[in-house]
């Protein structure tokens, strides 16, 4: 079977022509993120036909995400500078004008709260004004900008508020890493504790919102169980905690809420695959007509708020994954377009689900890609680590896989310790164990996977962004030398000051920073002996290095400290910095560069194929 040709890093990492799409609450319109000379902007649509036209005409980084406010005649989007994070609320008008920045404060981090159909003229945003740490809650009027104080926040992660946009209470981070709920009644009496997620819990705790019944929250927890399970929650805080769903081997992630009802009708489940299961019989009806229409994994995205329409993706592995209008009248299934169609003429490769055996007996769960048209024996490899590192790797047809796989490389995602959706005992089996047992995982997979024949232990890099780029540099610094070369992206070094600094911008995480990682001060040689930078004297592995300059959860020094270390060693490297790039690579003229030099970088050192 012949090679398949190489897809073009334009059409794996360019400017998508149409994605993020939005149902209008009216169920008229559709609006979705789409270039407009070249960059990403805010389109909207007739959602049965007609012409489209941009509403926002940014000229920056793009607008990459956005929502509709309730009357359907404005998007909402936030939006900060190159990245520095202190985002800023805008109204774009589906009619036409000028983009609004409605909270046009310097130096003020601006967050969107909540929207509501009873209140179509309104939103609640969180603003940082009075404490950087803390966001106070305000009443925004959508159409003139004014600004009403609701609530001054009391130590608040996060703010839960009903349909009527009042405040209802909110969740916050304590000392010993737990997560105390805090609830009060619709007349605003004083809040009173009604939910308490121990510290093992944390990482699996969300609170999704009110009930329709107005006594009762949605939360997600752990709490009682291993898994997290979606629970209901008496506001008065009183009488037991009712069990919605729950699944024994996999935390419940999400749930659907009618927008008309405002019952919970619908939980997410990511197993090995993403599993959408009906909790009323309605639904029930719709997730088995769904699962007949669409081959992939389904996820719902958005409904009308007549509950008429629902708006999804159908994720595919060897396809591009494809959006779809679902209309629950006459059970028709529309696609309206697909993300980044130019993949459809292209040989993809399949992405397999693959567990193995750690070396202290915990299964450990992940995926491969392998190569197309090759056989499967003794490939060069790359390990691609996820970020957060509280997130996880899921089944679809992501960029990085396929492209590295249409590269000529066996491509490992591996969900170590420490990843959610594993239940509790997983997900803290990672607990002060970052350059330890997490990164053990990653090794035990390479090992596991030589000794299938699959990979050729000579040619296997490291590649990540965030935590992923730290356990890159922990890979090339650490004993065992398993890694040919590595490649890390907005990486920490320095685990000390890395914490440090997490720990100063965002307060309200310190607790779960320090109990997951180690605290800056009284663990100070632990985690210095965690850090790459306190070995990267003995590194003798090429490394690529690439950071934004305006990042602000991993200072640029982190980056620097490395290539100088590398530079003063005569270690091979290469340094990219992006003077107008944040945590990560937004515009498409960096990612392109990024991955231009990687695959470059990566061909040299372990021989596979590059686009010219």
């Amino acid at each position: 079977m012949p090679l398949p040709t190489l897809i073009p890093r334009s059409v794996l990492f360019g400017e998508a022509r149409r994605f993020a799409p939005a149902l209008s609450p009216c169920g008229r319109l559709v609006g979705y993120v789409a270039p407009l000379d070249g960059v990403a902007n805010v389109w909207v649509e007739p959602l049965g036909g007609g012409p489209a036209r941009a509403v926002t005409a940014d000229r920056g980084r793009g607008v990459t995400g956005f929502g509709w406010a309730p009357d359907s005649t404005r998007v909402l989007y936030q939006q900060d500078v190159d990245g520095d994070e202190r985002t800023h609320l805008f109204a774009a008008d589906v009619g036409g004008g000028p983009v609004r920045d409605l909270t046009p404060f310097d130096g003020v981090q601006a967050r969107l709260v909540a929207v509501s159909p009873d209140r179509p003229g309104s939103a609640l945003v969180g603003l940082n004004r009075r404490d950087p740490r803390l966001h106070d809650l305000f009443l925004l009027n959508l159409a003139d900008g004014r600004l009403t104080a609701v609530a001054e926040n009391p130590g608040y992660a996060g703010w839960i508020t009903d349909r009527r946009l009042r405040a209802r209470g909110g969740f916050r981070w304590e000392p010993d890493g737990s997560i105390a709920v805090h609830a009060c009644d619709a007349a605003g009496s004083p809040t009173r504790p009604v939910h308490h997620s121990g510290p093992e819990d944390a990482a699996g705790t969300r609170v999704v919102g009110v009930d329709a019944d107005d006594a009762h929250l949605i939360v997600l927890s752990p709490a009682g169980a291993d898994t997290a399970r979606a629970l209901r929650v008496p506001i008065d805080g009183t009488g037991p905690a009712t069990v919605l769903h729950e699944d024994p081997g996999h935390d419940v992630v999400g749930v659907g809420v009618s927008p008309v009802t405002g019952v919970v009708d619908l939980a997410v489940v990511h197993r090995e695959r993403r599993h959408l299961v009906a909790l009323h019989p309605r639904t029930a009806v719709d997730v088995d007509r769904l699962r007949r229409e669409l081959p992939g994994d389904i996820m719902l995205l958005d409904r009308d708020a007549a509950d008429r329409r629902w708006l999804l993706l159908d994720l595919r592995d060897d396809a591009p994954s494809g959006y779809h209008v679902y209309d629950r009248d006459d059970g028709t299934v529309r696609l309206l377009f697909e993300h980044r169609p130019e993949l459809a003429g292209h040989r993809l490769a399949a992405v397999e689900p693959f567990r193995f055996t750690a070396r202290d007996g915990l299964t450990v769960h992940g995926y491969l890609t392998f190569p197309v048209g090759v056989p499967r024996s003794e490939l060069p490899t790359v390990v691609a680590v996820h970020g957060g590192p509280w997130t996880r790797d899921l089944w679809a047809s992501g960029g990085d896989a396929q492209w590295l796989a249409n590269r000529g490389y066996l491509c490992v995602q591996v969900n170590f310790r420490g990843s959610t959706g594993y239940g509790k005992r997983f997900v803290n089996a990672g607990n002060r164990e970052w350059g330890g047992r997490m990164q053990d995982d990653l090794v035990d997979a390479v090992h596991r996977l030589v000794d299938l024949g699959h990979a050729d232990p000579a040619r296997v890099a490291v590649y990540g962004s965030s935590y992923g780029g730290y356990a890159a540099l922990v890979g090339a610094t650490f004993p065992p030398q398993v890694f040919r070369c590595a490649i890390a992206v907005s990486a920490p070094s320095d685990l000390r000051s890395f914490v440090r600094s997490a720990a100063t911008g965002s307060a309200l995480m310190r607790s779960r920073l320090v109990r997951c990682i180690g605290d800056p001060v009284a663990d100070a040689d632990f985690l210095w002996s965690r850090s790459p930078l306190s070995r990267v004297d003995g590194m003798d592995v090429p490394v690529l290095v690439a950071h934004g300059a305006r990042d602000p959860r991993v200072p640029v020094g982190e980056a620097s400290r490395v290539v100088d270390a590398l530079r003063r060693n005569g270690v091979a490297h290469r340094f990219l910095l992006f003077d107008d790039e944040g945590h990560g690579f937004v515009r498409p003229r960096n990612r392109l560069a990024f991955h231009a030099a990687a695959e470059a970088f990566l061909a040299e050192h372990l021989g596979g194929r590059n686009e010219p």
